[in-house]
């Protein structure tokens, strides 16, 4: 039996191989799929089963995709709906696969259709549970998601806790957990670095699984300090439900190099949004006026998700050259696939062509530390449990999340400041406010990272929302 789990850190997102005598098992594939066909053909094995743990809203799963290459057969579980063909298994239908089993335990409460698979090695023991998104490592799946009608996030989150303490906590210890995200997804609040870990350990130290925990204490718990969900996870559910385009179409529609003047003549023609995803310290020294910054080096995907409302916005993106094909993989994961080309040769090329470009400035922390002497305006765009845990004194709060929300709060008429914790956020706070007309934006390099290292008072607070 091989168990081989596919982790990619910028959706913060665990797809899961599973191999037995020659039979192959696969959850929660990623859209691009070459990867398992590969590894399955190398082993001589057969795609048997595409397991699908619920309808995912922060990316579009490779199981459609999947099936129609290799005939494997898609599951879900109890209660999903689909527009393709799909097994709608029942509570504890069993699967075999090789060797081994693989049996559906139905979870409702992240969503109403979601399940954990709980495998069963070749002596008919209990040896993994692939969770999902309805038990992370140090957290639980959120339950604000999947409302409709007259169900709501309470009423999702009393039916988490019934799926937990029924399904779940009753696995024994050493039952391997294998979970669906880890820190870094909006999926949940508070999810461990770790993307492995056993259910003893989860037991003993994941809030949600507390022995002595009253339902009522868990939904108050569970739905405390959630934020919205970003806007594109919607869009993503309805592709996961209804179908999707084969990614090898959308690299072939979108991967197209366009000159200096095609780039400009399309820019102008489709009102597309132009796309800069190169390192932050590049874009600062010179970018395409208008342009938005959103970096490769970063969560790069669910920030795209997050900051672009409509999932169907043209594209043209500007990248470091040799990265035009997996910018747009990446984007095509969050369901963004109307790239419309790329600028070939990169910003080099715009440069070159003695092209209108802009700037950003940006100062270091020391020379902060010495403009804070006046107090000037300084927004810190960091999350707000970043922001509670300990910020500059006298500065707003206005995460990058939900920065339409906060436009109105910042100045048109004199120089104002932004800082995140490194330096990525805060040019991509910049770029938008930059293309939305203020030019009197600076960026803090380094931010509170750097910050902290001077002599800039700080202090820490329970940050109140200014989302409700």
């Amino acid at each position: 039996m091989i168990i081989e789990q596919i982790y990619t850190g910028c959706l913060a997102q665990g797809a899961y191989y599973i191999e037995s005598n020659g039979e192959v098992a696969i959850i929660d594939p990623l859209r691009e799929v070459q990867e398992y066909i590969d590894k399955a053909e190398k082993s001589n094995s057969n795609i048997k089963y595409i397991f699908e743990t619920h309808f995912h809203a922060d990316f579009v799963s490779g199981h459609v995709t999947l099936a129609e290459k290799k005939g494997a057969k898609i599951v879900f579980g109890p209660t999903a709906a689909t527009n393709f063909e799909a097994i709608i298994a029942e509570d504890n239908q069993v699967f075999k696969v090789g060797g081994i089993t693989i049996t559906v335990l139905h979870t409702p409460g992240h969503t109403m259709e979601s399940s954990c698979y709980l495998l069963k090695d070749e002596n008919g023991k209990d040896h993994a549970l692939f969770s999902g998104d309805t038990l992370f490592l140090g957290d639980v799946g959120r339950p604000d998601l999947a409302q409709k009608g007259e169900v709501t996030e309470e009423d999702l989150a009393g039916f988490l806790f019934d799926s937990l303490r029924n399904k779940v906590m009753p696995l024994a210890d050493d039952v391997i957990v294998y979970p669906a995200h880890g820190a870094g997804s909006a999926c949940g609040k508070n999810l461990s670095k770790d993307t492995v870990g056993t259910m003893g350990n989860q037991k003993e130290t994941n809030y949600a699984l507390r022995a002595t925990m009253t339902k009522e204490e868990f939904i108050k718990e569970v739905t405390d300090g959630l934020l919205p969900p970003p806007a594109y996870f919607p869009f993503n559910v309805k592709l996961n439900k209804e179908g999707y385009q084969d990614i090898d179409n959308v690299i072939e529609n979108s991967a197209k190099p366009l000159s200096v003047e095609a780039f400009e003549i399309h820019a102008n023609e489709t009102n597309a949004l132009v796309l800069d995803v190169r390192h932050q310290s590049e874009f600062i020294k010179g970018f395409i006026p208008q342009s938005i910054f959103i970096g490769l080096g970063g969560t790069f995907a669910p920030w795209v998700g997050a900051l672009i409302k409509d999932i169907k916005q043209p594209i043209l993106l500007v990248t470091p050259e040799g990265e035009e094909k997996g910018t747009i993989i990446r984007l095509s994961r969050v369901g963004f696939d109307n790239v419309i080309g790329y600028l070939d040769g990169s910003f080099d090329a715009w440069k070159n062509a003695n092209k209108e470009i802009d700037t950003l400035e940006s100062i270091s922390a020391e020379v902060l530390e010495e403009k804070s002497k006046e107090n000037p305006p300084i927004f810190d765009v960091r999350k707000p449990g970043e922001y509670g845990s300990e910020h500059m004194e006298n500065v707003t709060n206005t995460p990058l999340d939900y920065l339409n929300e906060h436009i109105s709060e910042f100045p048109k008429n004199k120089a104002f400041y932004v800082h995140c914790a490194a330096g990525y956020r805060s040019v991509i706070t910049a770029s938008i406010l930059k293309a939305r007309g203020f030019h009197n934006v600076i960026d803090v390099a380094g931010g509170y990272t750097a910050i902290k290292k001077t002599r800039i008072k700080t202090t820490s607070s329970v940050c109140p929302s200014t989302l409700t």
